[in-house]
């Protein structure tokens, strides 16, 4: 299974929304930049995250985009969903609609597609927009401590190489 842009993209943005919750309203050629998005293709992907209600917008000199509810309500599923419909791998395991098959009495294979189905449901519905705030902050930790350990390396061979 293979997700597309818009989700993967759309994603992105819900993130970067989320790191902005509380505060004034996004405009949208703030989140391109920080994403690295296209803006046309942004403002696309926000009108149907804003028709599923997931954002809201604020219109105005001072206006720009928020979340419509807290990052700890909206799931990484309910972003995946609004953009690229419901998951499933093959039709005959769609969320909503499966379609019926002749076979799938007899369809081993289909056990196999369910619970990729669900499996794959399972962790979209387990990770909030929060979850991947917070993770983001620790690695930003991470990384910064990192970046200091290698610099004391440095100055460290440095002043050996000094003396």
């Amino acid at each position: 299974m293979r997700f597309s842009t818009r989700g993967h993209y759309g994603l992105k943005a819900m993130f970067d929304l989320a790191q902005h919750y509380g505060g004034a309203p996004v405009p949208l050629k703030s989140v391109a930049a920080r994403q690295s998005l296209s803006v046309q293709y942004l403002e696309q992907l926000i009108a149907i995250l804003r028709k599923a209600g997931l954002v809201k917008s604020v219109r105005g000199a001072q206006g720009g985009y928020m979340l419509a509810r807290n990052p700890q309500e909206i799931k990484v599923g309910d972003v995946v969903r609004a953009l690229e419909g419901p998951l499933a791998p093959v039709d005959c395991v769609h969320e909503i609609d499966p379609k019926v098959c002749d076979q799938a009495d007899d369809c081993i294979t289909r056990i196999v597609w369910e619970k990729i189905r669900n499996s794959i449901a399972q962790v979209m519905d387990s990770i909030t927009l929060a979850d991947l705030c917070r993770e983001a902050k620790e690695r930003e930790g991470k990384e910064k401590k990192e970046n200091k350990e290698k610099r004391k390396r440095k100055r460290k061979r440095k002043s050996e190489e000094g003396v």
